[in-house]
């Protein structure tokens, strides 16, 4: 074991890991630490004790893994990092995310992935309201059951729901597609199913199989898509304004 220089950080050369020891150091003094390590490098985040805003703002190809549960907007602002949290996760995992991939070994509070331009958000267990409101492009994989308003706004981008769907899925969808392994309790507005074709099969595949998901039959998904009355104003009644 050796320090790392300028931090409180040490090096665990047996897992080859730099660990970051939050007990003795302030979130801030963390995430700088992280944002310094070059590509390829491998870092561990102990006694997280569900604290907020960690592993925000990496742009370098690196390894995070928090070992406990974290607080809000985990893994937030990354581009190309990849962010394990070994537990739950509080509000807004991977928001805003833009690249690189964001693992919840455990349930995900409100909003998982919002506005997330690209990259993968992953949920291994439930994820609470509204997950993947207003999502940009990114992709959210969710191994349980998503809360009400899942892809609230969503414009663009993938969601797949390996358990059930709680009510008003896809409320007001634009160009973003969920599927659903398991029942849906109601449909937002603008949102219907549609007929699953081959391309979806394989889209909802390679999504389950990114994200690890072997519960998942793609072949046996409910695709969910926007109907695109929303898309212009509806004049029909412009008098009664």
């Amino acid at each position: 074991m050796g320090e790392l220089s300028g931090t409180t950080a040490v090096v665990d050369e047996a897992r080859d890991e730099i660990v970051l020891d939050l007990a003795a150091m302030s979130t801030r003094e963390a995430n700088a630490a992280l944002r310094s390590l070059p590509d390829g490098a491998r870092a561990r985040l102990d006694n997280p004790a569900g604290r907020h805003n960690l592993a925000v703002g990496l742009t370098r190809a690196v390894h995070v893994r928090i070992a406990g549960p974290a607080g809000y907007y985990v893994g937030g602002l990354g581009a190309a990092a990849e962010v394990d949290v070994d537990g739950p996760a509080g509000w807004g995992v991977g928001e805003n995310l833009m690249s690189g991939t964001v693992r919840v070994r455990g349930a995900a509070s409100q909003s998982a992935a919002a506005s997330a331009h690209g990259g993968l958000v992953v949920v291994e267990g439930d994820a609470s309201l509204r997950a993947g409101i207003s999502l940009k492009g990114g992709q959210l994989a969710v191994a349980g059951d998503v809360g009400r308003s899942c892809a609230f706004l969503a414009q663009a981008g993938t969601i797949l729901v390996g358990g059930d769907a709680g009510e008003a899925l896809g409320d007001s969808l634009y160009e973003a597609v969920i599927y659903v392994a398991g029942r849906i309790r109601g449909l937002g507005t603008d949102a219907r199913v549609e007929d699953l074709t081959e391309a979806d099969v394989a889209a909802a595949g390679a999504l389950a199989a990114a994200a690890g998901f072997d519960h998942v039959d793609p072949q046996n998904v409910t695709r969910v898509a926007s109907v695109r009355s929303l898309y212009h104003f509806d004049t029909a009644h412009h008098g009664a304004y």
